[in-house]
Parts: structure tokens; sequence; C-alpha cells
């Protein structure tokens, strides 16, 4: 089976979707533009199934590129015989390949390899064909006696020949693929506290084992944690017989003179050669398999992060809260310009109430403000009682809404925001980012490396690589399901859109700001170092409002503006009424212009007639009815305050509603208007079976919860779902 196949049967597509997907990726097309503008063409595979596939791509080739490399290695070495080819071929996973190349592989010297040097292998052979039933092994092994070879007794010569069969059994591809499944399904994770006297978090770890096939990802990264610290020590126990008797089923035929012999080479093999090597590996796929899920649990959290939707039109006080060097308060306007800042008092050591009081009495009336956003970190409890009494006080028409701030304070401090507002302070830029978040979430999150955004789970402990590359991916799909405003984004927004890379998006902003706002797409191409394949790549998600071209503002690509033409040619509708808004009775033209039975057919006929794919058309159709709809428009919309709760007010059994900040393979974290938030465990979230947490929340959700516990000490909460 090559390839293509292998990918059709696994995702379960058309042989033909999948050549031709692998196709557009050969070609360098991207994964957003593949999956927005080639729908005919994959048969409407979405974003989500194309990274997939792209990633499965590139590890067949890699298995396939492996396999000649071996088969070319074993050659060489003249010992390449046509079964072994044929195994090494049919291998599905690296790691069988890599079985089957062990003993062919250069190793460095061994007890095996020294013996061989002394001419052991002989005798070795004849041990391992356990063919004499009579005699003993001594008188056997007293020919292979050669003092110029350093074998000066019988007992070193059959040492050396049981040297050679253990790791002759280590080598074995099959033997090693058996014991490694056998590992797997019996073994167990044990740990130990390294100092059983000292209290740590991982006390529930002290003297406990698990079962390495029903361990959970979150406690294979809790424990590597403790491991890694140096708090835990972590090995993997099974019983040994269970293995040895494995290996001397294969290994040992029926009774003889060797059989005691090869018994004791089976357990030096596997306590000395195979054990080490297979607690590494069993170590490794629990941790693989761990960090590949909270990889695409971080990935989903960040995604329903950055698709919270913006909140539009709302000039907004930012503050920063802190103690001893106060709060930064920055002044937004509707698009996110800063228009004042100062700094108020109102936590301790000051405790200013009534100054900061007086100053946002004096920016409210000022600048009109619509709402106050206040950052969740260090002093925020404590600035967010002061705002909610204010605004109670003075029956102002304002609400208030706490923002996640992590990642705030590496963004305030990068290079990118040194560029981007070299006049002002770290701690003014992060209350500006603060605010900016609940304008357009997107547009200021993606200014921040993901893994400061602090929705994921033991991020600091996994693959940084694989990490890295998953979430570039989901902001990348992100930015370009929204699409961006191709004369106000900022260059790091730009550098996410499909096509673009963070140099040609400082060439865009440069080129605006030379030439002025972008009047049409086809500017771009006058855009340093973006020629056409980029532009074909980035065009259709790039958005301008009112240009020359008002279907610039939609996400129809120009490589299909002919098509859309005609066919509003066809129906009567102008290009007027996309800059209006937009043509509601769109579907009800289509069906007078080409009846049919079904609306879905009218469509069919209309393609068919302006030669375009029904796909396609049906994307411009919905584009027509509503141009630009931002996609963010169907999330639950941010939760806002006007009054406050202190965790001395919760009680058990009373019913709130939060909105989810993060989830975890256990449950989800809840902000229910407290300083902590509370935690829903997995068996709290619905009444029916669920594998994950995310098969009920998301990042942003609003939910209902009801109080079950609550630890004053720890200041924990814990919350149900379930009513």
């Amino acid at each position: 089976m090559n390839i293509v196949e292998k990918l059709a049967s696994e995702f379960k597509v058309k042989r033909t979707q999948v050549e031709h997907t692998v196709e557009l990726i050969d070609e360098g097309n991207t994964i957003p533009f593949i999956a927005r503008y080639r729908k005919e063409v994959t048969g409407g595979l979405t974003d989500v199934v194309l990274r997939d596939m792209e990633e499965r791509l590139q590890y067949l080739r890699n298995l396939e590129s492996r396999k000649e490399e071996v088969i070319r290695l074993i050659e060489e070495q003249g010992k390449l015989t046509e079964p072994l080819k044929e195994e090494i071929e049919k291998a599905e996973v690296l790691q069988r390949v890599e079985d089957l190349y062990k003993p062919y592989k250069q190793k460095k010297a061994t007890r095996a390899s020294k013996a061989k040097e002394r001419g052991l292998e002989p005798l070795a052979m004849i041990f391992y064909a356990q063919q004499k039933k009579e005699g003993s092994v001594e008188e056997i092994a007293a020919d292979f006696v050669d003092p110029e070879k350093e074998v000066n007794t019988p007992k070193e010569a059959a040492q050396g020949a049981m040297d050679i069969i253990a790791e002759m059994i280590a080598d074995d591809a099959d033997l090693t693929k058996a014991i490694r499944e056998k590992t797997y399904a019996r073994g167990q994770i044990a740990t130990e506290a390294v100092d059983p006297e000292e209290k740590t978090v991982y006390d529930m770890y002290y003297g406990s084992s698990e079962a390495i096939s029903k361990m959970p990802n979150h406690r294979v990264l809790a424990v590597n944690r403790g491991e890694k610290e140096k708090k835990l020590k972590v090995k993997v126990a099974i019983d040994s017989e269970e293995i040895t008797s494995l290996i001397a089923k294969q290994v040992i035929r029926g009774k003889s003179i060797f059989t005691d012999l090869l018994q004791d080479t089976i357990a030096d093999a596997y306590k000395r050669l195979i054990a080490p090597s297979i607690e590494r590996e069993m170590r490794n796929i629990l941790t693989e398999r761990a960090e590949t899920d909270a990889v695409k649990v971080f990935a989903k959290n960040t995604e329903k992060l950055l698709m919270v939707p913006p909140v539009k039109g709302k000039k907004i006080i930012a503050i920063d809260p802190g103690y001893r060097t106060g709060c930064k308060v920055a002044v937004l306007d509707e698009t996110g310009k800063l228009k004042a800042y100062t700094t108020i008092y109102p936590t301790e050591p000051k405790n200013d109430v009534a100054g900061t009081e007086r100053t946002l009495q004096k920016i409210i009336e000022k600048y009109g403000t619509d709402i106050i956003v206040i950052g969740n970190g260090t002093a925020s409890r404590e600035t967010e009682e002061v705002v909610a009494a204010f605004l109670k006080k003075h029956d102002y028409p304002i609400q208030y809404t706490i923002v996640n701030e992590a990642g705030a304070s590496v963004y305030s401090a990068s290079k990118l925001a040194t560029e981007e507002y070299p006049d002002l302070d770290v701690t003014t830029r992060g209350a500006m980012s603060l605010g900016r978040r609940l304008q357009d979430p997107l547009a200021e999150l993606v200014k921040i490396d993901p893994k400061h955004i602090g929705v994921g789970q033991y991020q600091h402990d996994i693959n940084q690589k694989q990490l890295d590359t998953a979430l570039a991916n989901v902001v990348e799909d992100c930015v370009n399901r929204v699409g961006v405003d191709l004369n106000t984004a900022s260059p790091s927004l730009l550098s996410y859109i499909a096509g673009v890379n963070m140099g040609i998006a400082r060439n865009i902003v440069a080129y605006r700001e030379e030439h002025g706002r972008f009047r049409n797409r086809k500017e771009l191409l006058n855009v340093s170092k973006l020629g056409e394949k980029a532009f074909k790549q980035c065009a259709g998600f790039m958005r301008i409002a009112d240009g020359t071209e008002p279907l610039d503002s939609t996400s129809v690509h120009p490589e299909s503006y002919g098509a859309c033409e005609e066919m509003m040619a066809k129906i009567g509708i102008s290009k007027e009424d996309i800059a209006k808004g937009g043509a509601g009775n769109i579907d009800e033209k289509i069906f007078q212009a080409y009846p049919a039975k079904k609306p879905a057919e009218s469509v069919k006929k209309m393609a068919e007639d302006l030669g375009i794919g029904q796909m396609t058309l049906t994307d411009i159709i919905a584009e027509m009815k509503k141009p630009a709809r931002d996609p963010r428009e169907d999330a639950p919309p941010v939760i806002f305050r006007n009054d406050v709760r202190s965790f001395e007010d919760l009680k058990v059994d009373m019913e709130l509603t939060g909105t989810v900040r993060n989830v975890v393979d256990f449950g989800a974290f809840v902000d229910i208007g407290v300083k902590q938030d509370g935690l829903v465990h997995i068996s709290q979230m619905s009444n029916r079976f669920i594998s994950h947490p995310m098969d009920v929340v998301s990042v942003g959700d609003t939910v209902k919860v009801k109080i079950l516990s609550i630890d004053p000490e720890k200041k924990k909460i814990g919350l149900t779902m379930k009513f």
C-alpha cells in the first residue's frame, strides 16, 4: 500500500482527495488557502483534517526514507536477505524499522563483540542450536580455550558464548516487539519520594504505582516534573519472570544440556540489555502520548481564546493592578488608540480610594468611556472592589470586566512593544494591551508567544518544538478564518496571513505608511517581496473597506471575481448592494433564475453555468448575503459585571454563572467572580460519560455552576455543572 492509499484509508476519504491535497501541499500552498479556496480540489476537507493529513504525510515520507536508508546500510554490509528486505519494506512504524536494523547497527565495543573477536561465535551457535542431550557444557567449551585470544578456561569460553547469545536475544526484532507489548499491557509506573519526610506538591505520588496502559496523561506529566525537580524517583515495575518466560518460549527448544545455561543467559539478556531499553521506551511512549494530548488541549484552548468575540465601538479604561507601584491606567478610544494614561493607588500601601475615584471620574467625564477593564493578576481583587463601589456610588451606566492578563508583561517588555510604543513605559504598554484584549482579542494576543497565554497544562514541560508548531498553526488558522483589515492590521497580525511572513508583513505596513491606505487588493503586488505566488495565498484573507473594489471587503478571492460578477449580473444584484451590507434575498433570486425542486439544485445549475465549483459558489453566495461576516460572532459574549463577590460570600450549593478560563484533562477552571477560579472536575460536568472535558466545554464558554465545596485555607472552590 503506497502513501496515498494509506492516507485515504486512515482518513476515510477518496484516493483522489488525497492525491490532489498532496499535490497542493507539494506546490507550496498553505493550509488556510487550500481549506478555503480549493474545496473542489480536496473535496471540502477542513483545515483540521488538512493539518493532520500534512503531518501524517510527513511521517510516512520520513518512514519510507528511513526504510531506504536502512536497506542500503545493511546491503553495504553484505547481509541483506530478501526476507529481511521484505520485513523492512512492510514495516508501518519507524520503531519496527529500527528494531529490524538493530542487529546490523554499528555498536560500540560490547561484551558480545569482544567475545566474537576472541573466536567464540561458533561456540555460541552450538549452545543456541541445543542439539546435545548428553555430555557437559564444559567439555564443548574446552575446545575453544585459546590463551592467545585471552580465553583461558572453559568457563570463560562459555561466558563469552552466553554474552553473544544475550545480545542475539536483545537484538531479535520480534522478541523486542513482544516484550514491549507485554510491558505496556502488564507494567506499572512506580513512584516514591526522594525524601519521604519532605512535604511537596507530589505527596500523592509517594509510594504509588499505576498501570502504564491506564495512566492519565496529566499524571504522566506531573510525575515527569516531580522527577525532574528531584522530588520523585520513578521506575517501570513488572514481574521479570513473566518476561523471561516469554523469551524462554522463543529461545529454548526442549530439554538439552544447554537449558540451564540458556535460562541464565535469558535472565542476563533481559536485566542487562532489554529491561533498561524497554523502560526508556515505556517512559518515552507515555511522555510522547501525554505531550501530544497536552499540545492538542493547549491548541484547542488557544483557539477558543483567540476566537472570543471582540467588543467593538467601546471606549475603554484599562487598569493593570498593582500594590506598591500603583495601578497603571490606559484610556483607549473605540479603535484602541491611546488617549491618556496615568497611575492610581487604590490598594496598599497608599489605599488612596478618594484619589482613585477623582481620577476615574475625570476620565469618564472627559472621554465618555463605556467599559472598565481590570487585569486578573496581583491586586486585582482589591482594585475590583474599589471600581465596583465607585460605579455603584456614582450610578454610572458603565460595566466592568476582568481580563486574563497572562502574557501581558511578556509583551509589554518585548522588542515588538518597544518598536510599537517607544515613548511609553512597560507598565503603560501592559495596561493598553489589557484594554485591547477586550476590543479585539485576536489582534492583541497574536503579539504574544501563545505559550504565555496561560490556557494549557504543563506547557513548559512538554516538547517545545511540537508545541510551537501546533500553536503557530492554530493562530494562523484563526487569523485567516477571521481575515484582517489591510489598512489597520499590525505586522504581528499580518504575519499570520497565508503566504505572508514577518518580513513581508513589515513591508506591507511600510508601503501603507508611505503611500497611504490601500485602495484595492491589487496594490499588494506593489509591496516589496510580495509576488504573484504570495498574492494568490494571501489576497482572499485581506479586507479593504471603502476601497475602489467592493468585493475587496469580502472573503471572495480575486480569482473568483469574474464568476462573482457574472452571477450578480444574472440575478440582478450590484456591488453597491454588497457595499451596503449584503444582498439578503439572494437565495430567492437564484431560485428564480435557475428553477429546480430544491434550492441546492438551483445553486448546482448556476455553478455549472458559471463554470465554477458548487462549493466555491456556495461560499460566494454566503459572502454576498453578509460580506466579511466575523465567525467570532458565534462565540459566547463577554460577561460584564456591575457588582463584586468575595471568597467569604461563597456558600455551598450557591448557583452562579461563570466563564471557562482553562480546560485541562481532569476538568475546567471557571471564573465565578472571585479572585480564585473554581474547578469543575470531569466527573461533575455531565450525567453521561465523557472522555474529555472538551466534549462539554471550551475556553470562553459561559456556564452555570453550583458550588460543591469551599476550602478557605487553600482557597480552593469545587464546582459542579450537574443540576
